[in-house]
């Protein structure tokens, strides 16, 4: 039987990119484990939709509200919104990316790589701040899933790794500063998945059979990991379970980094 981690808080969760792959799988294991679930999209409203009716028809509370996470004063409304759907917010995790082309930085041009930094980073605190009161009154958890390059650098994946190497800074500066007030900030890295972002780099021709081949082999169990795997791992940390975890980046990633 699967833990009901999350029964008995008051409040709900607060989800980005809920309709993406490792989003949809956050989304899902929360609402099974007890807690009410708001969930934003970008422009997937249909799969928003069919989402909240599928698991409302398994009786659990949820929402979806589209976000725009480039614009920090809609980030601040959706996160109040949030916050009333379910008489507050005990957990924060920021799931939503977007597809990052695979290209070495010699040919990436300034302009490219400070609209991907603005799209990780600012994009996420835009998000993360606004949510801090809330948790605070919650003594709450935030999670951002970010990536296992920044622990062991793939070629060609600069555009990724270097922003979400300044998420998790920020993470870990957040678990510093806010941990007075009980809340705790953590994150996952993800490693190579047959769903979520490695999906769309299979399905765009950025990666072909011989890079899947090299990149399997370069990990210890020798196959890629599922959306469920990163969506068990934030689900703990985001619990009552790591309650003496914080400011922590837990890498799943079938040994990669090692």
């Amino acid at each position: 039987m699967t833990s009901r981690s999350f029964d008995g808080l008051s409040g709900g969760a607060l989800v980005t990119g809920g309709t993406g792959g490792i989003g949809r799988s956050i989304v899902e294991q929360l609402v099974r484990e007890g807690s009410a679930v708001t969930f934003t999209f970008r422009s997937k409203a249909s799969a928003a939709v069919a989402l909240v009716e599928a698991l409302q028809a398994e009786g659990h509370r949820i929402a979806a509200i589209e976000l725009d996470l480039a614009d920090a004063e809609h980030c601040a409304r959706v996160v109040e919104v949030a916050a009333s759907n379910f008489g507050g917010l005990h957990t924060v995790i920021h799931a939503a990316g977007p597809h990052v082309p695979q290209v070495h930085l010699s040919r990436v041009a300034p302009a490219d790589f400070a609209r991907h930094v603005e799209n990780e980073v600012t994009n996420a605190f835009n998000l993360i701040q606004p949510t801090l009161a809330h948790l605070r009154k919650s003594q709450g958890s935030l999670v951002a899933v970010t990536t296992a390059a920044t622990g062991r650098y793939p070629v060609r994946d600069g555009l990724s790794a270097a922003p979400k190497a300044a998420v998790e800074q920020l993470v870990l500066a957040l678990s510093v500063e806010e941990g007075r007030f009980g809340v705790r900030a953590n994150c996952v890295g993800p490693g190579m998945l047959t769903d979520g972002m490695a999906e769309r780099l299979i399905a765009s021709g950025d990666l072909d059979e011989a890079a899947l081949a090299v990149t399997k082999a370069n990990i210890p169990l020798r196959r890629f990991g599922r959306a469920t795997d990163i969506s068990e791992a934030v689900c703990f940390l985001a619990s009552s379970r790591a309650n003496f975890i914080t400011g922590q980046i837990l890498r799943v990633d079938g040994g990669y980094c090692v």
